[in-house]
C-alpha cells in the first residue's frame, strides 16, 4: 500500500518546508517536491500544516485510584488521543506492593494489548523496592521499558523515601534508564491535610491549599540533589510551580541532566476554579493542584527558554458524577485527575503558537520530538524523515474550534476547558500510515495500536 500526502507545509522541530510525503505501508519512504510516484491513496494537504504525530508521555488509562477506576480505558483514551493529533502514548504500569515490576507490566499489557487505536508504551512505577525489584531493572531497560516513576507524595499509598529515590536513581542511571518523579513533599501535605480536616475544611479548595507551592519546590530541589548525588539523568513530571521551575533552571545552568514537563492545565487554569459553585470545583482536583493566577506566565517562559522540555497531558479522567462525588464531604477522597489527552495539542498550538509565546517548531518539539528523544522513540517517531513511522497529522491552522464535553471523544462527563476556543484543528491523523481520524470522525480500528519497545536513555 502506497499513500501520498501532497502539497502540505511540512513542519518539524527544526524545519519548515513544502514537500510531498510518500508512504509505503507503515513507513515514510520519500520526501520530495512534486512527487509523481504511483500511489494507492492520495491526500491533498494544500494550505495545511503536516507535522509528526504528537506523543503523550504521561497518561493514566484504566487505572484504579481512590476506590474507583478511570473513566477512560485504553480504547476510549487512545481514540480521544487520535482525535487530538496524538499517535503514541506512554502510560504507567504501577507496581502493587509485594509484587514484581514484571507483574505490573503484565497487568497493564492485559489492559492495553489489542485495545488501542494508536501505539503505546509503558513506564514502570515503583512503589515497593527490594533487592529483587532492583535486580529486575536492567533487564526491563533492555527489553524496552527504560523509564521508572517514583512518587514523593501520596503518603501511605505510593510515597517512597529518600533512600529509595537514591537507590533507584543509581540503578537506573547505571543501566541506561531515566527516573521520573512526582515531586511534592508528601509528609508536609499529610500534616496540612490533617489540620484542615480537623478544622472542618472539606471543600475542593482545600485540596489545593493542602498542597502549597513550597511542597512542590522543596521536593523538586530534593530530587535534583539526589540526582546529582547519583550522577543519573532525572525527569520531573507535571511541574506546576514557578518556584519549582526556578530550581530546574538553576540545575540545568550547573550542567545537571535534569528535564521537566508541564501540562496544559497549569498553562490555562488557576486556583479560582476550585471556587466554582456547588461541587464543581472537584473537576479540578489534581496533584499538583492549580496555582495562583500569574504563575502560568513563568511556565510559558520556561517552555520558550527550554527549561521545560515537554508538554504532556497527565490525562486521568474521572466523572464528576459518582466518581468525583465520592469525596463530596471530604476533599481527600476526591479521585485526583482530569481529562486532557484530546485537547493537549490544540491548546498548546492556540495559546502558544497563535498566542506568540512559542514558535511552531518549538511547539512540535514540545509535543512530539523531545518526548520521542527523551523516551527512546526517536527517530522512529517524533519527526518526519525517510525511515520514520508514518505517524502524521494534517493540521488546519486556520480552522476554528471550541472545546465542549458534548463533542469530545474522552469518556468523561465534563471538560475542564469547556468553552475554550481558538484556531488550529487536526484534520486528518495517520498512525503508521493508516488514516485513523478524519474530519472529526474516528475511522481507525481498535487494536491497530502496537506496543512500542523503547531504547535506553540517550538524552536530547
Amino acid at each position: 500500500m502506497r499513500t501520498l500526502i501532497k502539497n502540505g507545509t511540512v513542519v518539524t522541530a527544526s524545519d519548515i518546508s513544502r514537500a510531498d510525503i510518500l508512504i509505503e505501508d507503515e513507513k515514510i519512504i520519500a520526501l520530495e517536491a512534486n512527487c509523481t510516484s504511483a500511489t494507492d491513496l492520495t491526500f491533498d494537504a494544500a494550505g495545511k500544516l503536516v507535522f509528526p504525530g504528537a506523543i503523550d508521555v504521561h497518561t493514566h488509562l484504566d487505572m484504579p485510584f481512590g476506590g474507583t477506576v478511570t473513566a477512560d480505558d485504553f480504547t476510549t483514551g487512545t481514540v480521544a488521543a487520535a482525535a487530538g493529533g496524538t499517535t503514541c502514548i506512554v502510560d504507567y504500569a504501577i507496581q502493587t506492593p509485594g509484587k514484581s515490576l514484571q507483574d505490573a507490566l503484565d497487568a497493564w499489557h492485559k489492559k492495553a494489548d489489542g485495545k488501542c487505536a494508536i501505539d503505546y508504551g509503558f513506564h514502570v512505577a515503583v512503589t515497593d523496592l527490594n533487592d529483587d525489584v532492583m535486580a529486575e531493572m536492567p533487564a526491563l531497560i533492555e527489553n524496552g521499558y527504560p523509564s521508572f516513576k517514583l512518587f514523593m507524595a501520596y503518603k501511605g499509598v505510593f510515597q517512597v523515601d529518600d533512600a529509595t529515590l537514591l537507590k533507584i536513581l543509581k540503578q537506573s542511571g547505571a543501566s541506561g534508564g531515566l527516573v521520573l518523579v512526582h515531586a511534592e513533599n508528601g509528609d508536609v501535605i499529610d500534616v496540612l491535610t490533617r489540620e484542615m480536616l480537623a478544622a472542618g475544611k472539606t471543600e475542593p479548595l482545600y485540596h489545593a491549599l493542602s498542597r502549597p507551592p513550597q511542597a512542590e519546590e522543596e521536593a523538586v530541589n530534593r530530587f535534583i540533589i539526589m540526582a546529582e548525588l547519583s550522577g543519573a539523568p532525572a525527569y520531573i513530571v507535571h511541574l506546576s510551580d514557578a518556584g519549582a521551575l526556578g530550581r530546574v533552571a538553576e540545575a540545568r545552568v550547573r550542567g545537571l541532566d535534569i528535564y521537566a514537563e508541564t501540562c496544559p492545565q497549569y498553562l490555562y487554569l488557576n486556583i479560582e476554579r476550585y471556587s466554582e459553585p456547588g461541587f464543581n470545583g472537584a473537576k479540578y482536583v489534581m496533584s499538583p493542584p492549580l496555582r495562583e493566577e500569574g504563575n502560568e506566565d513563568y511556565l510559558w517562559s520556561g517552555l520558550a527558554s527550554g527549561n521545560l522540555q515537554v508538554v504532556a497531558s497527565d490525562h486521568c479522567s474521572f466523572n464528576l458524577k459518582e466518581q468525583k462525588e465520592i469525596g463530596c464531604d471530604d476533599f481527600t477522597k476526591i479521585p485526583n485527575g482530569a481529562p486532557g489527552i484530546e485537547t493537549r495539542v490544540q491548546l498548546l498550538y492556540a495559546g502558544g503558537v497563535n498566542g506568540g509565546k512559542i514558535s511552531v517548531n518549538k511547539f512540535i518539539d514540545l509535543v512530539s520530538t523531545a518526548p520521542a528523544r527523551l523516551f527512546g522513540l526517536y527517530p522512529r517517531k517524533g519527526t518526519i524523515a525517510v525511515g520514520s513511522d508514518a505517524d502524521l497529522v494534517i493540521f488546519d491552522s486556520e480552522a476554528d474550534f471550541k472545546i465542549s464535553a458534548a463533542t469530545q471523544h474522552q469518556n468523561v462527563d465534563y471538560n475542564p476547558y469547556e468553552g475554550f476556543g481558538g484556531k488550529g484543528v487536526p484534520q486528518k491523523v495517520f498512525s503508521r500510515g493508516r488514516l485513523v481520524f478524519d474530519e472529526g470522525k474516528y475511522v481507525g480500528e481498535t487494536g491497530h495500536g502496537c506496543f512500542q519497545r523503547r531504547s535506553p536513555f540517550t538524552g536530547l
